[in-house]
């Protein structure tokens, strides 16, 4: 009997113990998971390392020797002075909770970091590594508007467009998109930051570059990259820390980021070719600078598409990317008569609505991506595609351009004809990059 009292009772035993896992299971899910933030950790350094020495690497190789110094000296000082603004209120701007504007923008209730522990979590990693992941988003996307206006702004209103920017712009449309707003209400997809990275630091700099005006001798002066060089190892460093851009996106190590990684690889690859090939057919010899700067394309393009598309999608995007910001680069450029130094807008805004736009495609389970909402439709989710790169692209435009305006009346933007003449760096820095 006791025997068959504790078969019996075994269903019961059963299901009384697994209803007391129950709760434990429910709070394995908010556990802090080691490998999610081992990859965070890595993925961060990652991001960092595109702007310093990456980008600094990028900009400064391809303006002329005199001002070598004053870009990689903006690049340095805008990752100083971002980080102050994103552990003061940024931070709390792009992903904190802003109750009835939560809509547009967050509120101030992650202050200073208030809230933020040892032991505060964000999904299976610790509070701190995400915010410090996104910390170097928002200082990555002014950097890259430094491209735009290289050589000719003053460094004190460099420092005030970029802390006004940020907070103006690249905070709320952060929020819009990722923070909970109302993009990412309308089902917009932007995996690691087409339109809140690059759209919106090349639509930026795209008026930053016709409120400054030209450069000195541009276009009839020829102003070669000084060194190469430094250029192509720091495209190889973008190359690199892009990979943590992107699948570090997912926030954890799973499948999603193996696949973004890989798609991020095959997309710079053919855009890289795509630029080179477009390039030796249009001038008759291929380049050192065109196949980087193609490389630079595909990465900008696969960004917003990296979680959503297959490796047949990355091809497409990146094929197009190449092809098409070669265009924007070298010719649309010279129809408008725009100066936009380093390509900034030709690369990056445009690339952007590149990769934003043919994700809403590549996205369907048909084209090898993970599949569209259930309900929608491609025309759908292209549609809102649409909407989120109209949405960035005007408000980025009017709010850069006020910016930019007050800036000039109160301090002015640019350096005088002859400090411009003479070079930043002497200039503004009193060094030089190299002993003469």
């Amino acid at each position: 009997m006791k025997k068959f009292r504790r078969l019996f009772n075994l269903p019961m035993v059963l299901t009384t113990g697994t209803l007391a896992l129950l709760p434990s299971l429910a709070q394995a899910a908010d556990k802090l998971d080691s490998g999610d933030t081992a990859w965070m950790l890595t993925s961060t350094l990652l991001v960092l390392l595109m702007t310093i020495p990456g980008l600094s690497l990028f900009y400064a190789g391809m303006v002329r020797s005199k001002n070598a110094l004053s870009v990689m000296m903006q690049c340095f000082a805008i990752t100083c002075m971002v980080t102050l603004i994103w552990v003061i209120y940024g931070y709390s701007m792009a992903f904190g909770d802003g109750g009835s504007m939560n809509s547009f923008v967050g509120g101030m209730g992650k202050a200073f970091m208030a809230g933020v522990g040892v032991d505060t979590l964000s999904g299976t990693i610790p509070e701190t590594v995400f915010s410090m992941f996104q910390l170097t988003f928002a200082i990555i996307t002014p950097a890259l508007i430094v491209g735009a206006f290289a050589e000719r702004m003053k460094f004190s209103a460099m420092l005030w467009f970029m802390g006004i920017w940020v907070t103006v712009v690249y905070f709320p449309v952060c929020h819009w998109v990722w923070g909970g707003g109302w993009l990412a209400d309308k089902g917009v997809l932007d995996f690691a930051g087409g339109t809140v990275v690059h759209i919106n630091a090349g639509v930026a700099a795209l008026m930053a570059a016709l409120v400054i005006g030209k450069r000195k001798g541009y276009p009839g002066t020829a102003m070669p990259p000084h060194n190469l060089m430094f250029t192509v190892v720091g495209a190889g460093l973008l190359w690199v820390g892009w990979f943590g851009f992107n699948a570090g996106s997912e926030l954890a190590a799973d499948g999603t980021a193996g696949m973004a990684m890989a798609v991020t690889q095959v997309a710079t690859a053919a855009a890289a070719l795509a630029w080179m090939f477009a390039e030796w057919i249009a001038h008759g010899k291929p380049t050192t600078l065109g196949i980087a700067s193609g490389a630079v394309a595909g990465l900008v393009a696969i960004t917003p598409a990296s979680g959503f598309v297959g490796p047949m999608g990355a091809i497409a995007i990146g094929i197009t990317a190449g092809v098409v910001c070669f265009l924007s680069a070298t010719k649309l450029k010279r129809i408008i008569g725009y100066d936009d130094s380093l390509d900034a807008f030709g690369v990056h805004a445009v690339g952007g609505i590149i990769g934003a736009l043919l994700t809403g495609i590549f996205v369907a389970s048909s084209l090898g991506g993970v599949g569209l909402k259930e309900g929608i439709t491609m025309a759908q989710q292209f549609g809102t595609q649409v909407l989120g790169v109209s949405a960035t692209i005007v408000y980025d435009a009017i709010a850069s351009f006020i910016i930019l305006k007050v800036i000039d009346a109160v301090i002015g933007l640019r350096v005088t004809a002859d400090e411009e003449t003479e070079g930043l760096d002497l200039v503004l820095h009193d060094e030089r990059a190299y002993d003469l």
